[in-house]
């Protein structure tokens, strides 16, 4: 069933900081309607083998939008047999030419170009991220990833090795085969998008769990999948919970790997679950507490301006989030006054208003553990210098929230919080600001601001994380590597390194012989 939206443009030119291109930004529809709730296995529309369902809700209301199938490991098999045998030698998928398989891509991205506004609506309406955000942000890097994926799936492959002796050696590399992936709810379409270009263009077949917070843009992908025409069994979209169909594909010794990223503490089990079945190939993107350090002699206003949108974008709900600002004490009261200011001036509402740039949190669970992390920062003593408290009276939104005197220990400066909370800390030394920014148990991200060159390249050596930003923050683009180091997880996702967890090296070794004539 083709659908067609039409594209209502205002005159708002929507800057996303310095971090992000002008976009005119379309009309959003405020109430998308919801095509797809059942679980989509070998490019058919199913019900729960146990016909549960369960609700998704609207974060700004509070209020269930609709019911979708809950998949448990009956599910799951059903799902990764279908996989399976889609990849079996012989098969369509695998018979297919890889050149076809990037065109493929391409026509996946051209469906989700055609209904991103619907997209970017429904992404609103059941993330609570501005619309905003959805469209010019995470719509338009879903389509630059599946885009540039597209281009390598014709482009993979390996190389001719000399040896000692008459012999004739290649590498071939081959796709891993069964792939689960287990994506978060922060980034929907985005998470999926990262997952899917890699696997599908070097040949994989995929089972993918979607977060059960976030389970409606994930099913239309599905459908325009289908759409596209990817062949049965390639790609298996379920929706339901993580000790069960989580646990389930993570465990399942058909799955010859798992891709997930959400918290560090589920990533440990899926790697005990690895190892303790058929030691499935695993990659991890985990969580983060990562540091943004601000020398005297930076620019102030660049500083403040990027360190805010280090923390507040998508409400904190980021992993890479620059959730501990380290300040040189020389300009420390001030940058801590224009970031006051600036948390205070955020806007916060309704997420499909255009002007809106802070939403609510995902879902209860998370509105309570984050107002818990702000009563424990005044508890320890850190100073609220302004936010701390619920904004409305309905839905999960929570104020922007500055703390300064943060110290070291305090649990808002140990822990990941994942929501719009900025602790704000004072140091005197680089020697001093690294040895701190390097304790943690995270090594996802870190921003540096300085005008000094010298500087610059001291910290982005010292710091132990897998991305540093120097005068800017949050650049992920499809081009780039993106993975952490220590607890934040292990593997890269994006760029040509994101294919490596995509395939296995083959070696190939021929006797030549040489017989007279």
């Amino acid at each position: 069933m083709q659908r067609s939206f039409s594209h209502h443009y205002i005159g708002t030119i929507w800057q996303m900081g310095a971090r992000f291109s002008t976009a005119i930004i379309p009309k959003p529809l405020s109430n998308p309607e919801v095509f797809y709730t059942k679980l989509f296995i070998n490019n058919e529309w199913r019900d729960a083998v146990s016909g549960r369902r369960f609700p998704t809700v609207d974060p700004c209301t509070g209020e269930v939008i609709t019911h979708v199938a809950e998949a448990d490991k009956a599910d799951i098999d059903a799902a990764v047999k279908a996989a399976r045998e889609a990849f079996k030698q012989g098969s369509p998928w695998r018979s297919m030419d890889a050149s076809q398989r990037g065109q493929l891509l391409h026509r996946l991205a051209d469906l989700i170009e055609r209904d991103k506004i619907y997209l970017a609506s429904l992404e609103t309406m059941d993330n609570g991220k501005p619309f905003a955000d959805s469209f010019a942000i995470d719509l338009s890097t879903v389509v630059k990833v599946y885009r540039y994926y597209a281009g390598f799936a014709d482009k993979v492959h390996g190389k001719t090795i000399p040896l000692d002796g008459n012999y004739f050696c290649y590498t071939r590399h081959e796709p891993v085969g069964v792939c689960g992936q287990i994506i978060p709810w922060n980034f929907p379409l985005v998470m999926q998008g990262w997952k899917l270009g890699p696997a599908l263009a070097t040949g994989n077949t995929v089972v993918m769990k979607v977060a059960e917070q976030t389970p409606l843009s994930a099913l239309y992908i599905a459908s325009l999948i289908k759409e596209a025409g990817y062949p049965p069994g390639v790609v298996n979209i379920l929706t339901g919970f993580g000790p069960t169909a989580g646990a389930a594909l993570a465990q399942h010794m058909d799955v010859d790997k798992i891709a997930f990223t959400g918290s560090t503490e589920v990533g440990r089990l899926i790697q005990k679950a690895a190892g303790s079945t058929n030691l499935k190939r695993v990659t991890l993107e985990l969580g983060g507490k990562s540091p943004c350090i601000v020398m005297a002699d930076a620019d102030l206003e660049q500083a403040v301006e990027q360190c805010h949108e280090a923390l507040f974008f998508n409400m904190g709900q980021c992993c890479a989030a620059g959730s501990r600002t380290f300040v040189e004490e020389n300009v420390y009261d001030e940058f801590l006054e224009r970031t006051v200011e600036k948390a205070k001036l955020r806007k916060v509402g309704n997420p499909f208003d255009l002007d809106t740039k802070h939403g609510p949190q995902i879902n209860k669970e998370q509105f309570d553990k984050i107002l818990g992390y702000i009563k424990s920062g005044k508890t320890e003593g850190a100073k609220l210098m302004c936010g701390g408290e619920r904004y409305g009276d309905k839905g999960f939104f929570i104020k922007p929230t500055v703390f300064a005197n943060v110290q070291d220990n305090m649990k808002i400066a140990r822990e990941e919080i994942f929501g719009p909370v900025q602790p704000v800390f004072k140091f005197k030394s680089i020697k001093e600001v690294i040895e701190r920014a390097n304790n943690t148990s995270y090594g996802l991200a870190a921003g540096i601001f300085t005008r000094d060159l010298d500087k610059a390249m001291l910290l982005t050596q010292a710091l132990r994380a897998g991305t540093v930003w120097v005068n800017t923050y949050n650049i992920v683009t499809c081009q780039t590597p993106f993975g952490g180091f220590k607890e934040s997880g292990n593997g890269r996702e994006l760029g040509e390194d994101g294919l490596k967890a995509y395939t296995e090296v083959k070696t190939v070794t021929m006797k030549i012989s040489h017989k007279k004539s």
